[in-house]
């Protein structure tokens, strides 16, 4: 891991040189490196010129961690993509407006302040004692889809990490009736653009301490966090209360998304059902 002022991103400078932080900023970026290569995340352009990705970041650890997490594959030659960060002002009441473009500007990076009123559309649409997410996450992911359309960018990059993937889950087993969660790779509706999740492997609590460590400016998101009783609040509640009662469940249960056996579940437009057979009995 390089460590030496001159040879580092501005975005480490200042980093805690402990062994605990060296190792945990190793482990981010080695599981950041996993899921690019193990879910095919770099695609080259016909033309050989390097491919083009819109970082989103709210503010939060996550898309800190996710742009710090890319920048220093991208900085040790690791990643050839160009990355383009992007922050969508929605025009929640006292959005700290100048808090990203400072810091993006400061550690050098290049990136683009989107502002959108987004925030007024979903007061004035979700009915009383209704949650927010749903309306508000379409909204912010058709301006995020039009802003990469006009950059040039064939991949929208999203900070969510395993916790935020298992959840999905859950969320969609409990209350959706379907065995889905958010997969590290998809194309959007209208098949141009990616959708890509680097953090699929990384642990929420992992990339607190990191963004705790390196003291970055975190936005918390006031629209949602000011609402009791989500979906998804209480499916972490649960995750929670399995993971003190048999530490590392959350990895093992993250693990069966990747191992799923077709055969052993009940769709039948996944396994040919119909189709199995016994072998003849032999003299």
């Amino acid at each position: 891991m390089l460590d030496e002022t001159d040879d580092i991103h501005p975005l480490f400078h200042g980093a805690p040189k402990t062994t605990e932080f060296k190792k945990l900023r190793k482990r981010i970026v080695q599981n950041t490196r996993k899921a690019v290569e193990q879910y095919g995340m770099v695609r080259p352009r016909p033309d050989g010129a390097p491919d083009r990705w819109l970082v989103c970041l709210s503010g939060g650890k996550d898309s800190y961690t996710l742009l710090a997490a890319l920048t220093e594959l991208r900085w040790r030659g690791l990643l050839p993509v160009e990355i383009l960060a992007c922050n969508l002002d929605q025009g929640q009441p006292g959005f700290p407006a100048t808090v990203l473009p400072e810091f993006l500007a400061r550690m050098g990076v290049p990136h683009r302040i989107e502002y959108q009123d987004t925030y007024s559309i979903v007061m004035d649409k979700v009915p009383q004692g209704r949650t927010f997410c749903a309306l508000c996450s379409r909204l912010r992911r058709g301006n995020l889809y039009r802003i990469a359309r006009e950059e040039g960018c064939s991949a929208v990059v999203l900070g969510h990490h395993r916790d935020d993937i298992l959840e999905t889950f859950f969320m969609n087993l409990f209350h959706g009736g379907r065995l889905a969660t958010m997969p590290p790779k998809l194309v959007n509706e209208e098949g141009d653009l990616f959708v890509l999740r680097p953090l699929a492997h990384l642990a929420e609590a992992d990339c607190a301490r990191f963004a705790d460590a390196m003291s970055y400016p975190i936005i918390p998101c006031d629209l949602c966090g000011s609402q009791d009783g989500l979906q998804r609040q209480q499916v972490k509640q649960i995750l929670d209360g399995w993971e003190r009662n048999a530490p590392g469940r959350r990895q093992v249960m993250f693990r069966a998304l990747m191992n799923a056996r077709p055969s052993h579940l009940l769709d039948p437009a996944l396994f040919d059902f119909a189709g199995l057979d016994i072998a003849p009995a032999t003299d």
